[in-house]
């Protein structure tokens, strides 16, 4: 390491960091130090020197709050990087002192949670009692977002609108189907293509999932739009929903035979290519993990054989 490097990590300021990540957060110095418990001039004092510091604006100051420079956005990016490292690291070393050996950060997405997870966890537990599984349900695209930023170790998601420069690996197939009320009149043929849903109202999932991307961009291939009703943001309510005349829904084959009695329901096979989907994990080094994360990923990885 150069001298001027190492001086610059002598001078750089933890404090400073945080607090310029939660500025960013907030969009307001006033409101950061209020969140802070700091006074505000004490906190613009200390963006001003982390500026001088690294001889560049951070952020563009006015009467509405503050946006971000350039050289901000790559600060915000590496700050959080090492704040969040040293999360990490604080958590590791405490559960060390209490006896656990290690942990994995997992976000994943509903459909994983729902139709595999429990299970596949369930058996890495009893193999691993000294392992913790930190699990979070995250959209895929926020999974996504969080294994680049560093805040999970392991993402599980659907994987069709890209994953930038991460890796992936094999974990799951699943099968979306359309859900309706039973004795409606889609149930009168046993596989339809998505189109024949749309003269239907929709029940939709949050709108920055991945089906209800995918049930978008199918309407939208054949000119049409979707008569959503209502957005949830969980497959059982989704259900409720439909039980109680709503509309019709997209979810996952085995998610809906999970859940027993929710609703008289039934489901109508989809046709279309986009109902066959991958949930993969993703990491952003698999070869890098520590070894904790890479027992959990060959552990998972072996289940998708067993589909």
């Amino acid at each position: 390491m150069k001298s001027s490097e190492r001086n610059f990590a002598r001078r750089i300021d933890l404090t400073s960091l945080q607090l310029f990540v939660a500025v960013c957060e907030l969009g307001s110095i006033g409101k950061a130090a209020e969140r802070e418990f700091i006074a505000a001039s004490a906190v613009s004092k200390r963006l001003s020197d982390l500026e001088a510091l690294l001889s560049t604006p951070l952020l563009y100051r006015h009467t509405r709050g503050v946006d971000l420079t350039p050289a901000g956005e790559s600060l915000l990016h590496h700050a959080r990087s090492v704040l969040f490292s040293l999360e990490k690291m604080q958590g590791e070393l405490s559960e060390y002192a209490d006896g656990v050996r290690g942990h994995v950060r997992v976000h994943a997405s509903i459909s994983a949670i729902v139709q595999f997870l429990p299970e596949d966890l369930g058996d890495f537990i009893r193999q691993h009692a000294e392992i913790k599984i930190d699990l979070e349900e995250h959209l895929s695209t926020e999974v996504i977002r969080a294994v680049q930023e560093g805040a999970a170790d392991l993402g599980v998601c659907n994987t069709a609108n890209g994953i930038g420069a991460l890796q992936a690996r094999p974990y799951r197939h699943d099968k979306l189907v359309l859900i309706v009320p039973k004795g409606h009149a889609l149930l009168t043929q046993k596989a339809v293509h998505f189109e024949a849903a749309l003269d239907h109202d929709q029940v939709g999932l949050h709108s920055n999932s991945s089906i209800y991307l995918a049930m978008r961009q199918a309407a939208a291939a054949v000119g049409r739009t979707i008569k959503l009703r209502i957005h949830v943001t969980g497959l059982d309510a989704m259900c409720r929903m439909i039980h109680n005349g709503l509309g019709v829904g997209v979810m996952p084959l085995r998610a809906f035979e999970l859940m027993h009695g929710v609703g008289e329901l039934a489901s109508v096979t989809l046709l279309d290519d986009w109902a066959d989907r991958r949930i993969e994990l993703v990491a952003r080094d698999f070869s890098t993990l520590p070894l904790t994360a890479r027992l959990l990923v060959d552990h998972l990885s072996s289940q998708a054989s067993s589909l």
